[in-house]
């Protein structure tokens, strides 16, 4: 396929180009070269050819099931590829259902009983690891090569290539470059130290035997898996104005709750702008849209389909909160989203446990940021079920490079200092996309840096950068 793509010169100016006057320079440029040929070459017609020869057939079972039928009430015969999901055997004939993942839904086969013989449940289906009964995730993560053959894997997957695919649609059409950013790194983007470390040592030859050296590394510095794309982003958007991307993340934190995971796909945007209000947009208006090309999909009734479903009872774990989707769905659509400063949270949250009406676990304070079950009653509360921006964070709390805020509230004989970010909590979700203004003046970064990462204190510039 790389091949496809490649341009051979000397294949170029083969058949079908008929040459009447010869070349004599011995060294000519492909454009130049490309100009001569026009001269002395003609060019015959030549009818245009398809770019691909795969065959589109046979069809999905979800076209299929889609297709309509004959108008004239003749049966139709189609051929399709697919997975025996189930076979249920009787005397005088058999059913057995096909699937491909195009589709929660299944196609059903009628057999007569010498046909449905291969399929005996009794022989080759007997020992299937995933049988016709609950599985719990721990389970199925033991057999990965088999659990993405479940309908609700299959329909997981479909999502995803869908969102993506209307992801890329959405910055394509407003100008936005999309890049691609290196997964192995020096840096520590965002300075949590929860990184995962490489070992750059090359391997040593198995004839050392115990006396083996240790093998030298294979980078003059450590290397780390990325914990973020953002300095990249920055410094493409020094030419291009507007930039994204879309790929793997590593985060070294230790927890077992199921917000915290080693390795995911995160989507990062960096855009000219002086106004957070105009950030806060673009989130909104994007996830809308998503929202919107997701619900012109199938995506939803096949997903309130699985719910209630009893042929799928493995997938129970997984669609205990589907019912209300469609009033998900709806409710991000709706708009605009409140907004609410942290100041404004945060004496939201303490008249809430000073009157009784909610207890956390974790007390609100200003420097200990907002916890899970802080953010949950705020979009909650807030929301109402639309998703909540909350800004202007306590600088104390967020990275150095963050632009101060310009409000009252910045100044520190009123209050202490806030940075113009935001953080989006969705209901339930809770914090699902955080943004930023950048500081961008030098002198002003420079004084910040000690005062908010201390293990910069007391460096150069020089040193901070190592640091970094």
């Amino acid at each position: 396929m790389g091949e496809m793509w490649g341009f051979d010169d000397e294949s170029f100016f083969a058949s079908p180009w008929s040459v009447n006057a010869p070349i004599s320079e011995s060294s000519l440029s492909i454009g130049a070269l490309l100009g001569r040929a026009r001269d002395v070459c003609t060019v015959p017609k030549i009818a245009p050819q398809p770019l691909s020869t795969i065959s589109l057939q046979p069809p999905s079972i979800a076209s299929a099931l889609a297709s309509p039928p004959s108008d004239d009430g003749e049966n139709v015969t189609i051929q399709v590829f697919g997975t025996v999901r189930t076979i249920r055997k009787q005397k005088q004939r058999a059913f057995l259902q096909l699937g491909d993942g195009s589709t929660v839904h299944h196609l059903q086969a009628l057999l007569n009983p010498d046909h449905a013989q291969g399929y005996d449940s009794q022989n080759r289906l007997k020992n299937y690891p995933i049988q016709k009964k609950f599985q719990t995730a721990e389970f199925l993560r033991s057999i990965p090569h088999l659990r993405l053959r479940l309908p609700l894997h299959a329909l997981l997957a479909r999502i995803r290539s869908e969102s993506e695919f209307l992801l890329a649609q959405y910055f394509r059409d407003r100008s936005f470059l999309r890049v691609q950013s290196p997964v192995i790194t020096s840096s520590d983007c965002e300075g949590a130290g929860q990184v995962f470390s490489l070992d750059t040592r090359a391997p040593v030859p198995e004839d050392h035997g115990d006396a083996a050296p240790e093998g030298h590394p294979f980078f003059r510095k450590p290397k780390y898996l990325t914990v973020s794309s953002q300095l990249h982003l920055e410094a493409y958007m020094q030419e291009h104005p507007k930039v994204w991307t879309f790929s793997p993340t590593f985060r070294a934190e230790k927890s077992d709750t199921p917000r915290h995971v080693s390795e995911f796909w995160m989507l990062e945007v960096e855009m000219r702008t002086q106004s957070l209000q105009e950030i806060m947009n673009l989130v909104e208006d994007m996830i809308k849209s998503l929202v919107q090309g997701l619900q012109q999909s199938s995506f939803m009734d096949e997903l309130i389909t699985m719910r209630r479903s009893r042929e799928n009872l493995q997938t129970e774990e997984y669609l205990e909160d589907l019912e209300p989707l469609p009033t998900r769905w709806a409710m991000l659509k709706e708009g605009p989203w409140p907004q609410i400063t942290y100041t404004e949270a945060l004496r939201l949250l303490q008249d809430s446990a000073v009157s009784g009406k909610s207890k956390f676990l974790h007390e609100p304070s200003w420097e200990s940021g907002l916890q899970f079950e802080h953010e949950k009653y705020i979009a909650a509360t807030v929301g109402a079920g639309k998703p909540v921006f909350v800004t202007h964070y306590p600088q104390i709390i967020k990275p150095f490079y963050m632009l101060p805020s310009a409000t009252k509230e910045n100044d520190s004989t009123v209050a202490p200092r806030t940075s113009a970010c935001f953080d989006l909590l969705l209901p339930e979700v809770c914090e699902a996309v955080g943004g930023s203004l950048r500081e961008h003046r030098l002198e002003e970064l420079e004084a910040t840096m000690p005062l908010l990462e201390p293990s910069l204190k007391g460096k150069s510039p020089s040193e901070r950068t190592e640091v970094e």
